[in-house]
């Protein structure tokens, strides 16, 4: 019997063995790892509906980017372990629903890489040589040799934004073609980089200016979100052209398009757009049909041996996991005792806080690298004494690579990742009492990693009543919760700052939730300015409500005695 007869036959009949739906087209070579050992039922075309009734009899199902697994269908699946996307995006399953009904949500990171590498050198040269204008002008009878003259590659400058795994074969692939690469990615490593023949800049400004072509490869973050605009835009060659094969949104759509009429770069080469497909009413509709645009419907990951590669992956880590193993790209909770777990969630919680306050507050902010520098996690009281530190770990490396990074974070792969990144992770078991007051004290100590001395950066927090606390941010005392978005205002301390800071903000309709203002560790305020009062420094942490924009940031730094201002989205 052929896999695609199996959905003519009755799961009831299965017996003991655990069965899996297939919803979706999958590789039959990826299918034919589990039916030693599974049932698998393809049911293709599934309405909602139709999903939500059958899900109760599965323990597995495998989707690619149709099918929407929603909470609803998750709670109706009684009997789901594991769900897995044969693929790398998991936007169309809820996977904090996932979580917390205890089912494993996989994917496949590594699976599409060349493809999506082929298909970003394919639209680079396709831009280049006007390909797609050439060829509907010869479709319509014509022959415009004269009117779609092109550019070489050889010896132009391609700049890359994230150096991952995609990001570091397009530049080997532009190297063969005679490129030169630069690239700007705050965790790429600086040996890696060198010996792919990859210039590493500090900025992405520093990348604009000297460019012909432009390519991204980075998830779609709050922080990568409209990463190139207007005036990013408008720092490029006349001559320029943008690549995507990432994600629809890292280019803001408008701006590229007034770009693209207004003359300030040359061209684009588009495979992902905001919505998709594109309508024809909406800006990413007028730039599918823009002259200047090779366009292509999501085809990044679509080769015959992506597909095959992703369905491998997936199936494999499906065996696994219902066998009782463990898998290799884990999307959600880190898989450990339950009893553990409800003892370490708070602190899970805050440690991810800290490592994207870290990365906000100390890297984003002030141009500095995560790499390069050494961590240490210590834990104070009763977390000194638990076993299993695993997920802490894992969540501090989750918490430090969010905000650059779309690496999909677990107890699994937390060790790995670290050392792809150049993070360096120490854990401390404090068993003697630093602070009586908090049972589960955490503590974030981050020094360069050559001698392990001076630069010192400390985050300290604790877990109370299921909420986290920072109760230390550098040398100051803090107590504020990390959520939502955050000012952080490093000024002298003096009469009338905080009304300066408050019309700053209200001059630009941002309203303030809560302030807390820090004072120095370790010293008396009083002590510190009996000699240079107008030297007392503080930090103000501003909880708010509104868009913050480099507009907001400017004023702030511009406050008579604000010393430095950082943007924190928690």
């Amino acid at each position: 019997m052929t896999l695609a007869a199996r959905d003519t036959v009755s799961t009831e009949a299965a017996g003991a063995r655990p069965v899996i739906l297939v919803p979706e087209k999958v590789s039959e070579d990826g299918l034919a790892l589990l039916t030693p050992h599974f049932d698998v039922d393809l049911k293709l075309g599934l309405s909602p509906d139709e999903l939500k009734s059958i899900i109760p009899r599965y323990h597995g199902l495998i989707v690619r980017s149709e099918t929407k697994v929603t909470a609803e269908v998750l709670q109706a699946g009684g009997m789901l372990k594991v769900v897995a996307r044969a693929g790398v995006g998991v936007d169309n399953i809820d996977v904090p629903a996932a979580t917390a009904q205890g089912i494993i949500v996989v994917n496949s990171p590594s699976g599409n890489i060349v493809a999506a590498a082929e298909h970003t050198i394919a639209l680079l040269l396709a831009t280049a040589r006007n390909i797609g204008r050439a060829d509907a002008s010869v479709k319509d009878g014509k022959w415009e040799r004269s009117k779609l003259v092109g550019v070489e590659v050889g010896r132009k400058t391609l700049g890359i934004v994230g150096l991952g795994k995609v990001g570091l074969n397009v530049a080997r692939m532009a190297k063969g073609l005679g490129m030169q690469v630069m690239a700007v990615d705050p965790y790429a490593s600086a040996d890696m980089a060198r010996h792919a023949g990859v210039e590493m800049v500090p900025e992405l400004a520093n990348l604009l200016s000297s460019v012909d072509f432009l390519t991204i490869h980075t998830p779609l973050l709050a922080t990568t979100m409209d990463l190139i605009g207007e005036a990013e835009l408008k720092t490029m060659k006349p001559t320029a052209r943008v690549l995507n094969v990432a994600r629809g949104g890292v280019y803001n759509e408008a701006a590229l398009l007034k770009a693209l009429d207004e003359g300030w770069i040359a061209g684009a080469g588009l495979d992902v757009f905001t919505s998709e497909p594109p309508a024809a009413d909406t800006i990413a509709g007028r730039l599918v049909r823009h002259p200047h645009v090779v366009s292509t419907p999501h085809l990044g990951a679509s080769t015959v041996e992506a597909q095959e590669n992703v369905s491998l992956d997936v199936c494999t880590q499906l065996v696994q996991i219902l066998r009782g193993g463990l898998p290799t790209s884990a999307v959600n909770a880190p898989i450990i005792l339950p009893e553990e777990y409800r003892k370490l969630q708070p602190s899970v919680q805050l440690v991810e806080k800290m490592g994207r306050l870290y990365t906000q507050h100390y890297v984003r902010s002030k141009g500095g690298m995560v790499g390069g520098r050494k961590f240490e996690l210590i834990y104070h009281g009763d977390l000194a004494g638990m076993p299993n530190t695993k997920p802490l770990f894992a969540a501090l490396v989750k918490g430090l690579v969010a905000s650059f990074s779309d690496s999909n974070v677990n107890i699994v792969n937390a060790s790995l990742i670290a050392r792809e990144k150049g993070i360096v992770i120490n854990e401390t078991h404090a068993r003697q009492a630093h602070d009586m007051t908090y049972s589960n004290l955490v503590t974030l100590r981050s020094v360069p990693e050559s001698d392990g001395s001076g630069s010192e950066q400390v985050i300290e927090g604790y877990a109370s009543d299921k909420r986290v606390y920072i109760s230390r941010l550098d040398r100051f005392h803090a107590a504020f919760s990390p959520e939502g978005t955050l000012i952080i205002l490093h000024n002298y301390d003096k009469p009338g700052k905080i009304g300066g800071v408050g019309m700053v903000l209200g001059s630009h309709g941002i309203n303030i939730r809560f302030m807390q203002v820090a004072s120095l560790a370790g010293e008396s305020k009083r002590d510190s300015v009996m000699e240079a009062p107008e030297a007392n420094e503080a930090l103000m942490i501003l909880g708010v409500d509104g868009e913050v924009d480099g507009n907001v940031l400017d004023g702030l730094k511009k406050s008579d005695g604000v010393l430095d201002v950082s943007l924190v989205k928690l």
